[in-house]
C-alpha cells in the first residue's frame, strides 16, 4: 500500500462555540492515488473517519486494511484514493495538550466534519466523494455528512452508531468520564503538570462502556487472568490519553443529533452494528424507527458470535465486509458508476 501523511491548515477556523482559532492543523494519511474522471474532477476518494479518542492510524491495522485495501478487495487502494484524517482534538490534529489546554475553543461533531470537508475541497481538491464511511464516532459524524453535505457522496456506511442525540446510558458515561476527569483537584482547572488521577478513573469507565462480556469471559476466565487483562487495558490507555483531550472529544458529542434531519439524507445508506455493543445496545429500538426515515437506508445487525467483539467489531471487517460487498454492489448497479 502506498501510505503518505500529510498536514492540512485551516487559517482563522471559527468553532460554533464562538472560539478562533488562527490555524487548525488537520493531520491525515492517505492510500492511493487520485484518479480523474473527463471532467479533471476526483472520482475515486473515500473518506473514512475514526472513532473518539482514536485517529485514522486505526485503520491500518491488518484486522481492517489487509480485509479491505489489498489488491483486488472491496476498496482496493490501488483503485480508490483512500483518505484517513485525525479529527480535530485527535491524533496528530490541533488538540488542547498541544499547549493552549483549556484556552482551545470547544468543538463539537459538526465542527469536526466542517474541518474534514475543508480538508477534502481547499486540501486535497476534492468535490466529490466515492464513500463515506466511519467507526463510532466517525459512524455518528457519517450520519452528519450526509445531512450536511448530502450531494457531496456517492454512498454512506455509519458502522457502530446511533442515529439519535447521546442520551440515556450512554449519556450518563459520558458525563461521568468528564467529570472523573474535571472534578479531580489534581486537574487543576486543566493546567496540570502530571496526568490527574481523575484519568485513570475516566479510562476505567471507558473499559466498561465499551466492554464485551462474552468475550471477555474467553480471555479472562479466572480472577488473576481477569485482573492481569483489565491491568494491561489500563495501562495501554493511560500511555495514549491525555486528560484534556478526553475531556474535550467526549464533550464533542453534545452537538450531535441527526434525528430531525434524517429525511435530508440522499445518499444510498448502510447501517452496521453488532448486537454485543454496550454503546448501542439493539434493545433500544432506535435504529428500526431512525432508519425509515433514511429514503435509501438500510441497517445491518449483526448477531454475537465467536467472530464479534461488541463495540470494537466495527474495525473487524472481517466480520461485516460481506454486507458492504453486497451493498456497494448493488448500489454500483443501480447507479451504473462502479470505479473500473
Amino acid at each position: 500500500m502506498d501510505l503518505r501523511t500529510g498536514e492540512f491548515t485551516s487559517r482563522d477556523f471559527e468553532f460554533a462555540s464562538g472560539g478562533l482559532l488562527p490555524e487548525l492543523r488537520l493531520r491525515y494519511r492517505t492510500l492511493g492515488e487520485p484518479r480523474r474522471d473527463a471532467s479533471g474532477a476526483v472520482c475515486n476518494a473515500i473518506l473514512i473517519l475514526h472513532g473518539t479518542t482514536g485517529s485514522g492510524a486505526q485503520f491500518l491495522r491488518s484486522s481492517f486494511a489487509n480485509e479491505l485495501f489489498q489488491p483486488g478487495q472491496l476498496l482496493d487502494s490501488e483503485r480508490h484514493f483512500i483518505i484517513l484524517p485525525d479529527g480535530v482534538g485527535h491524533g496528530g490534529s490541533s488538540k488542547p495538550s498541544d499547549g493552549m489546554r483549556l484556552d482551545f475553543p470547544r468543538y463539537g461533531y459538526r465542527d469536526m466534519i466542517r474541518a474534514q470537508h475543508l480538508l477534502l475541497t481547499e486540501g486535497l481538491g476534492i468535490a466529490h466523494l466515492r464513500l463515506v464511511m466511519g467507526t463510532s464516532m466517525g459512524g455518528m459524524q457519517t450520519w452528519l455528512w450526509g445531512i450536511h453535505y448530502s450531494d457531496f457522496m456517492d454512498f454512506l456506511v455509519p458502522l457502530a452508531s446511533l442515529p439519535a442525540e447521546i442520551a440515556g446510558r450512554n449519556r450518563m458515561i459520558r458525563k461521568m468520564i468528564m467529570d472523573s476527569i474535571s472534578c479531580d483537584p489534581a486537574w487543576r482547572g486543566g493546567d496540570y503538570d502530571e496526568q490527574p488521577p481523575g484519568l485513570i478513573n475516566a479510562i476505567h469507565l471507558l473499559i466498561m462502556m465499551t466492554s464485551c462480556p462474552r468475550q471477555w469471559q474467553i480471555e479472562a476466565p479466572t480472577r488473576a487472568a481477569a485482573d492481569a487483562f483489565l491491568a494491561q487495558r489500563i495501562r495501554d490507555y493511560a500511555n495514549m490519553l491525555d486528560a484534556n483531550d478526553m475531556l474535550y472529544a467526549f464533550a464533542a458529542s453534545e452537538d450531535y443529533n441527526p434525528a430531525p434531519d434524517l429525511r435530508r439524507i440522499k445518499a444510498p445508506l448502510l447501517a452496521i452494528n453488532s448486537a454485543d455493543d454496550q454503546v448501542n445496545p439493539p434493545e433500544l429500538g432506535i435504529m428500526e424507527a431512525a432508519i425509515r426515515q433514511v429514503e435509501r437506508g438500510r441497517s445491518v445487525l449483526l448477531p454475537i458470535d465467536e467472530h464479534t467483539r461488541g463495540h470494537g467489531t466495527h474495525t473487524l471487517a472481517a466480520v461485516w465486509k460481506h454486507h458492504l460487498a453486497a451493498f456497494l454492489a448493488e448500489a454500483d448497479a443501480e447507479h451504473c458508476r462502479p470505479i473500473q
